[in-house]
């Protein structure tokens, strides 16, 4: 039987399905340095990163606002106009999908040609039939956390990665064998997102038929408690688009920030460093940021959008019952909770990205980016966080527009900053970019429900961010001296984790010996996770947890 998941636990199960797809997605991300050349990456990389922002330009808002619509009807005992609100939405998924896959086919030269990425236009080419698939998935994983069901889009995740990796990884190998350059080499990469949408769409299909032979069976007592049923299932579709597209437009320009950012940033990487770098030295840079700064920037935001997906009904279900407590309550811990657990993450991978990038990709070189891009990921999470507890609050215009002002400070700063200090340039501007939304995002939350997330103890947190950054940064540079003649792979995996464990451990003991976390916040996490916390910071507490 499927159950409903709370919001922990549901963040849970998200969180560890999402970290799973990342970590998994960086086994497609790490070969490419390994078996393709610069030219052949950033083949790879412009075409998925279109691929996704068309993705997400088509189904990025109408999941959430699904999400939000059946949570909604259940909450108020009307489960027929939800299912019907489903149907819709797989029809409209069929359809844009259809759109999605031939438009991409099609004007794919042209994107290479404006890129200056002559390779794009066959990897395009090869991952456009997954956008057939990928919009039906996308609706059904919505309705399903509508009814506070995680696993099902957990799972599909993880099944979409693998197959997605297998297969493209596999094709590739045969293809290269072969004797084919890296413009095949690199679409063969692509098409593994195509077997990725094939799984994904059997695991969701799956859980439909069972979800619905669950309904099937306890719909005599529900037909007993609502007397609308009849009328609801005769909901015409277009009353329902209005709904979806008058509530989607604005989640779906919030859901796009980071994928418009990054595909601004490939599409127009060449042009907007022409004048600092050679186009050979520029092409090795622009690798190395697509492929390196990318796939590790993709860590540490993963908490973030477990609990973005998760936290939407939760509030959602709260505000419409005028349940304001409640909505203080979760909104004020799932802000808690990214601070705790997304913020640590980004600082290993900012201090020991040397190490952490010369020990996955084939060298340090880029770890630069990479360290600046995992450093600006901090204010990615509060950006996502935020954006959907407005979406909850029934607010989604005031983050679209945070949103559009984000992006025009990104587009100004990218101008002005990328021909003079190039990568660097694009980085920071994006850092802004994510700045301005969160602070735009925390007034308004605060003007509806005034949060209590850390209180008076945000100096305190603050050093202790600092403090094992600063030591961590110390331990790597002092284990790569020590083993300086150690093979460069040993080298890396022992300053890693050196650093790893430093700042993990100093982390966790500052967060309690600072009272930065006090026995209320780890009575509020999930079980496995408050005994662990008890188990290591009892002594710091007077009381007993």
């Amino acid at each position: 039987m499927l159950k409903k998941d709370s919001l922990i636990k549901g963040t849970l199960i998200l969180a560890a399905a999402a970290l799973t797809a990342r970590f998994l997605g960086l086994f497609q991300r790490i070969p490419l340095d390994y078996m393709l050349g610069p030219d052949g990456q950033a083949a790879f990389n412009a075409a998925n990163q279109l691929y996704l922002l068309l993705l997400t330009v088509a189904t990025g808002g109408i999941p959430v606002t699904i999400s939000k619509m059946i949570s909604q009807r259940y909450a108020l005992g009307r489960p027929d106009e939800a299912k019907r609100i489903y149907k819709a939405a797989l029809l409209f998924g069929a359809v844009t999908g259809v759109i999605l896959a031939t438009a991409m086919f099609v004007t794919a030269p042209a994107y290479a040609k404006i890129s200056k990425v002559p390779y794009a236009a066959l990897s395009l080419q090869a991952i456009a039939p997954a956008l057939l698939l990928f919009p039906v998935i996308a609706m059904t994983r919505g309705y399903f956390q509508g009814r506070q069901i995680m696993s099902a889009g957990g799972i599909s995740q993880i099944v979409e990665q693998i197959l997605r990796i297998i297969g493209g990884i596999g094709l590739a190998l045969i293809i290269l064998g072969l004797g084919y350059g890296d413009d095949w080499g690199a679409a063969a990469i692509a098409f593994g997102s195509v077997f990725g949408s094939l799984g994904a769409f059997g695991v969701m299909l799956w859980f439909a038929r069972k979800l619905k032979k669950q309904d099937a069976s306890e719909q005599p007592k529900a037909e007993v408690r609502n007397s609308g049923s009849a009328a609801a299932a005769k909901l015409p579709f277009r009353t329902i688009y209005r709904e979806i597209f008058t509530m989607s437009i604005p989640a779906v320009v919030t859901a796009m920030t980071v994928q418009f950012v990054y595909f601004f940033d490939l599409s127009l990487f060449m042009r907007l460093t022409a004048s600092l770098y050679t186009e050979e030295s520029a092409a090795v840079i622009l690798a190395n940021y697509s492929t390196k700064a990318m796939a590790l920037a993709g860590i540490p935001p993963i908490l973030a959008i477990a609990l973005g997906a998760s936290i939407i009904p939760v509030i959602s279900s709260a505000y419409s019952l005028n349940n304001m407590d409640e909505v203080q309550r979760q909104s004020s811990l799932v802000m808690r909770i990214v601070c705790f657990t997304g913020v640590p993450v980004a600082l290993l991978l900012t201090v020991a990205a040397h190490s952490v990038t010369g020990l996955l990709f084939s060298s340090p070189s880029g770890s630069g980016a990479v360290a600046l891009l995992t450093a600006g990921t901090i204010f990615q999470i509060t950006m996502m966080t935020t954006n959907s507890v407005l979406y909850g609050l029934d607010k989604p215009r005031l983050p679209m527009m945070h949103t559009f002002a984000g992006f025009a400070m990104k587009v100004v700063l990218s101008l002005a900053l990328a021909p003079w200090i190039g990568v660097y340039g694009l980085i920071l501007s994006s850092s802004v970019c994510f700045i301005a939304i969160t602070l735009l995002n925390m007034r308004t939350i605060n003007k509806e429900v005034k949060l209590n997330v850390l209180g008076r103890r945000w100096v305190p947190y603050m050093l202790a961010i600092a403090i094992p950054a600063a030591a961590g940064w110390v331990t790597e540079t002092a284990v790569l001296a020590l083993t300086e003649g150690w093979q460069a792979k040993l080298s890396y995996l022992a300053a890693g984790g050196a650093a790893a464990v430093v700042v993990g451990g100093l982390y966790l003991v500052l967060l309690a010996a600072l009272r930065v976390v006090t026995p209320e916040d780890i009575r509020s996490f999930p079980g496995p996770v408050r005994k662990l916390l008890m188990l290591i910071l009892k002594p710091f507490f007077k009381k007993s947890v």
